[in-house]
């Protein structure tokens, strides 16, 4: 070949890889799918460089083929990464290597200093004497190859950002949702004979707690507290959906028996047996000092008597609401006051959290800070700080749901 032919050759050469990294340019800036990128950088290995084979490893979430042109399914599924490859920091010629049959040479691509992707090539074409075009143009087979990997992995990134910033939004959505199923205190009864008071902490954005207060009638008043096994965005719409039927079925007359019982087909219908709720529910008639409950697994709420000094805990007397598709017989239990008394109804985010000792504070905590004559309120503002919650507790791994009232005759 004289000079002048070599010399337009090479400017051909020149002139093909201005080309093709300025249309890859141009196809990267046009936001083109990953898709069709790998098919432009497919089409320029194989039909302008003469490679015979081209595939693909890239990391995502996981090690991945995203292109395999030529090789055999069986070179896919026979590569793993994190055996095979991961030691392959420059590029390589594997043609004698058994573990890669059919392929020619290894291109390790990098994007912050560490391997992201592996290009394998096989089937080279010989330009008859002299060295294959591929190992002359090595450099330039690099060079694109990273462009076009480090533009999808950003494409990628791009799109989990996106999917982020949407999830995100709808948790913030769904905190806000939530947060309007928890009465706020300044609506909570507050008179003579009744005061409630409530404290709400989720762990996460999104938690599985409820508690409410409800005037049914001129003497009688319903409260509750409620846990869902389980977090995020389905607990909270399952006990949306549970808020919603409990307003609606709870009344001053209707039997809680019978409640539980229409909750539990409420709950079983919404989650076919995926998750469950723990209930505390009562009624409680300031006229009477009758105070009528059921505890469905939840834990058991306290309640000190100022005159006597007497501590009772409400115990569990079912299964959690949504357990069973039919529930076993529940009993009601009932009990009189007849002085001064506080009751503290909690989730399991406070009674379990470890006191100084390691073990569980079960209801230690609220004994020690509810057994004297000053107002529950009180007792619950020194014990939240007492125990750090929500900033100052490095324990604290759930959501901490508190409603406590002061019952007067």
């Amino acid at each position: 070949m004289d000079v002048k032919k070599a010399s337009k050759e090479r400017l051909k050469l020149s002139r093909f890889k201005l080309d093709a990294l300025l249309d890859i340019t141009l196809s990267i800036n046009a936001n083109l799918p990953a898709g069709e990128l790998l098919a432009k950088y497919e089409s320029i290995l194989r039909n302008n460089l003469g490679i015979g084979k081209i595939l693909i490893y890239k990391w995502s979430d996981k090690w991945e083929c995203i292109l395999n042109g030529g090789f055999p399914k069986k070179l896919e599924k026979g590569i793993i990464v994190e055996k095979h490859l991961v030691g392959f920091t420059e590029i390589a010629f594997v043609t004698d290597n058994p573990d890669f049959a059919g392929v020619d040479i290894i291109i390790p691509v990098h994007n912050n200093n560490a391997p992201f992707a592996f290009v394998f090539i096989g089937d080279i074409e010989e330009e008859g004497e002299g060295m294959s075009p591929v190992i002359r143009h090595l450099n330039f087979v690099q060079t694109i190859s990273s462009i076009i990997l480090v533009a999808i992995e950003n494409i990628r990134l791009f799109k989990e950002s996106l999917r982020q910033e949407a999830l995100r939004k709808e948790l913030e959505l769904a905190a806000r949702m939530q947060k309007m199923l928890i009465p706020d205190n300044s609506r909570l009864p507050h008179s003579k004979k009744l005061v409630v008071k409530g404290f709400y902490f989720p762990h996460y954005e999104v938690g599985g707690d409820y508690y409410d207060c409800l005037k049914l009638s001129d003497t009688k008043t319903g409260f509750c507290i409620a846990d869902v096994s389980g977090k995020g965005i389905s607990a909270a719409i399952l006990m949306s959906n549970f808020q919603a039927s409990l307003r609606a079925l709870f009344t001053y007359d209707i039997e809680l028996v019978c409640l539980i019982e229409k909750l539990n087909s409420v709950v079983n219908e919404a989650s076919r047996g995926e998750r469950f709720i723990t209930l505390f529910i009562a009624r409680y008639d300031h006229s009477s000092g009758m105070l009528e409950y059921v505890n469905a697994a939840h834990n058991p709420p306290v309640c000190f008597d100022t005159v006597t000094g007497e501590l009772t805990h409400l115990q569990a007397m079912c299964v959690g609401i949504g357990m069973l598709e039919q529930i076993p017989p529940v009993n009601r239990e009932i009990l009189t006051i007849t002085n001064h008394s506080k009751i503290v109804c909690y989730t399991d985010g406070l009674s379990d959290l470890p006191g100084s000792d390691g073990r569980e504070t079960g209801t230690r905590e609220i004994i020690r800070f509810i057994t004297n004559s000053d107002p529950v309120e009180k007792n619950i503002v020194r014990m939240i700080k007492a125990l750090g919650i929500p900033d100052n507790n490095p324990h604290l791994f759930d959501d901490v749901s508190i409603i406590a009232l002061d019952l007067t005759r």
